[in-house]
């Protein structure tokens, strides 16, 4: 039995959701969200829940059913609020700043890297090395966040380059003579 799957997607105030066929839309004051689930599971909207269950006992519908449950409870809190990563920036002379949509950065290489932010997505940059990534799409927020931080992973012996907020970076000692 799947732990996730067996727990109800609650429906806080100010969001609706909407099944046909294999179909939720979820609206809130952020957003309005659709998804199309597999035919291994069933939706219900009951009582201010959502109702994810398994059509069978299959390993399929089993691995569905914990995964849609997620889904949709992901749709639901991001028509509500929004997701946020932050990324920190350490470095000589790395530093990062919005251009309009793009997002200018200055890693360490001989020509400035150019990101264009996709629609969905705010990045903000509050200091020049600091960034913030918001979204009501938390899979699009997380791989817009992990696009940024792979211009310039962090190293192991000095720890430079772009971090999630918080992460720590095992460091590694030298050479020694």
């Amino acid at each position: 039995m799947s732990r996730i799957g067996k727990q109800p997607v609650a429906l806080p105030d100010g969001v609706t959701a909407s099944v046909s066929g294999q179909t939720i839309e979820v609206k809130g004051p952020k957003a309005t969200k659709s998804f199309t689930a597999t035919d291994d599971v069933t939706l219900e909207v009951q009582d201010g829940v959502v109702v994810v269950t398994p059509r069978g006992k299959s390993k399929r519908a089993r691995q569905q059913w914990g995964m849609t449950r997620t889904i949709v409870a992901n749709m639901v809190h991001g028509s509500k609020d929004v997701f946020k990563k932050e990324l920190e920036i350490r470095g000589v002379g790395y530093r990062a700043q919005m251009q309009g949509n793009t997002l200018k950065l200055n890693l360490g290489y001989s020509h400035d890297v150019d990101f264009d932010v996709p629609e969905g997505v705010t990045v903000t940059a509050p200091k020049p090395t600091e960034l913030v990534v918001e979204g009501t799409d938390k899979q699009l927020v997380g791989q817009v966040a992990a696009n940024i931080r792979d211009w310039r992973r962090p190293e192991p012996y000095k720890g430079k380059g772009i971090r999630y907020k918080g992460e720590y970076i095992f460091q590694k000692e030298g050479k020694k003579k």
